[in-house]
């Protein structure tokens, strides 16, 4: 499955310090924010709302008082020391950690939607060192890769299963492995780093299956890493998002600890295991999982007693936190291949940023995204100009989306007061 468009997300590149900071009126400012985590005075979301008025100007202000994410998305690596740096900078005056995103991966996007990045290797390894000297001694959570992991230019999984990446100018013979170089280089000079958390791109819980993820994850270095994040732009569920984490943890201990094979790790495709005396279906991803959930398609009871026989007694090693900026209405049920992902209709907010959650492996609700923005000219298969979803023209991939931004406040789970 393809991930949404993330166009829209790598246009929310910092402006540079010397930008005139934007402030939020206090009858815009939510009632209740963790006061840990930074919210940027000068971010993009504020910007767009520099030239909104009634309504939708109310609305851009709500959204920007919480604290989203900062992306990264070129320059050299001198320029991205000096943006990263003015980041880490205004964050530690306040006391506060900034979520920042590095997307500059060569061939990022498979060379599709947000195609860009570094011109190879080497020169994206000179990007990240630069990267992480802007962050130097100061605090930070550091969003590595959005797709770096779930999309890897002519990737071959355990069971010989191409992935469908395959950007222009690729090397079918060397791409793979130079991703995941760079990924690794990415975690070394990122975990010297004293006060910064790093995370590895896990995509979401209706992509990969829990061990090709988890293979990724191990290649990729993800046992120096604080962890891993999901669902970076997309709508899926918090609660299958947990589930899911929580087995891709349980796949990588048994894996690590147990030498187990990771084609043999339960998940989201079929859901059998001891409980369920091995009987089992494909999880449905329109509805929330949980425990003993009475529709069988909702239950994760059997992969869960999958990993109680494997794991025997082992507790799951890694941790992951959660893009939770878009998925409070979950996502959007359409058929396959009508952009499900793009500009969805009827989404809403999903729980607010916080370092506080109830869930021994999750650090953190973070917002990734910058609710708020489109993914782009959501055609869906049509000649266009039109979404047909929409019957209108929708704006360009990173542009603010006054309609969506009304939508995700609108149907917040939980409510914004």
């Amino acid at each position: 499955m393809r991930r949404p468009r993330l166009a829209a997300l790598a246009s929310t590149v910092l402006a540079v310090a010397t930008m005139a900071a934007l402030t939020t009126p206090a009858s815009a400012a939510p009632p209740s924010r963790d006061s840990r985590l930074w919210v940027n005075p000068a971010s993009s979301t504020l910007q767009a709302a520099d030239s909104l008025t009634g309504a939708a100007l109310t609305n851009a202000l709500t959204l920007a008082a919480y604290p989203s994410a900062t992306w990264f998305t070129g320059g050299t690596p001198d320029e991205v020391r000096q943006q990263v740096g003015a980041v880490v900078m205004q964050a530690d005056a306040t006391g506060q950690v900034p979520v920042l995103v590095a997307y500059n991966l060569p061939y990022r996007d498979c060379g599709r939607y947000s195609t860009g990045g570094a011109t190879g290797v080497v020169a994206y390894q000179a990007w990240i060192d630069g990267f992480a000297r802007g962050i130097g001694n100061s605090a930070a959570i550091v969003i590595l890769e959005p797709d770096g992991l779930a999309a890897i230019p002519w990737y071959s999984a355990a069971d010989g299963t191409e992935q469908d990446c395959r950007p222009d100018g690729s090397n079918r013979a060397t791409a793979a492995a130079e991703r995941f170089a760079a990924l690794n280089h990415a975690v070394e000079a990122l975990t010297a780093l004293p006060s910064a958390k790093v995370y590895l791109d896990g995509g979401h819980s209706n992509w990969l299956g829990v061990g090709d993820l988890s293979e990724r994850l191990i290649k990729a270095g993800v046992l120096r890493a604080a962890g891993f994040f999901l669902n970076a732009g997309d709508y899926q569920y918090t609660a299958n998002l947990r589930a899911y984490g929580r087995w891709v943890s349980s796949c990588i201990t048994w894996v690590v600890t147990a030498r187990g094979d990771p084609d043999e790790c339960g998940d989201q495709r079929w859901n059998g295991g001891p409980s369920t005396n091995w009987v089992g279906a494909a999880m449905n991803a329109y509805g929330q999982w949980s425990q003993d959930n009475p529709a069988f398609a909702l239950d994760t009871a059997g992969v869960d007693s999958r990993y109680v026989q494997q794991l025997a007694g082992r507790t799951p090693l890694v941790h992951f936190v959660i893009d939770t900026s878009r998925n409070g209405a979950g996502p959007w049920e359409v058929s396959s291949g009508y952009e499900g992902w793009c500009n969805p209709p009827d989404r809403g907010l999903g729980l607010r940023p916080t370092l506080n959650v109830d869930d021994p492996l999750v650090d953190a609700y973070l917002w990734i995204a910058n609710p708020g923005t489109s993914d782009g000219a959501c055609l869906r298969g049509d000649p266009g100009p039109l979404d047909p979803a929409r019957n209108r023209v929708d704006p360009p991939a990173g542009e603010w989306f006054p309609e969506m931004a009304r939508e995700l406040l609108a149907n917040a789970v939980p409510p914004v007061r």
